[in-house]
């Protein structure tokens, strides 16, 4: 598959939290560093995601903001 966004990270699912409709997914991209994707639950089963899996982040966003 092409893509057309250039943020594109590889990690390691390590938790998926269901709610009612959406499930948060907490993929380690280092070790001791995390991004968290909300996506619905949905999608976790049709991708089959699992604690373990090697996935890609993919980031395609006109606005990120960064605070400190």
């Amino acid at each position: 598959m092409k893509l057309s966004a250039r943020n594109i990270i590889p990690g390691k699912v390590v938790a998926i939290t269901k709610g009612a409709t959406t499930a948060h997914v907490k993929i380690e991209i280092a070790p001791g560093e995390t991004i968290t994707s909300s996506i619905t639950n949905e999608s976790v089963e049709d991708l089959a995601l699992a604690i373990g899996d090697v996935v890609s982040v993919i980031v395609k966003s006109s606005d990120v903001i960064i605070g400190k």
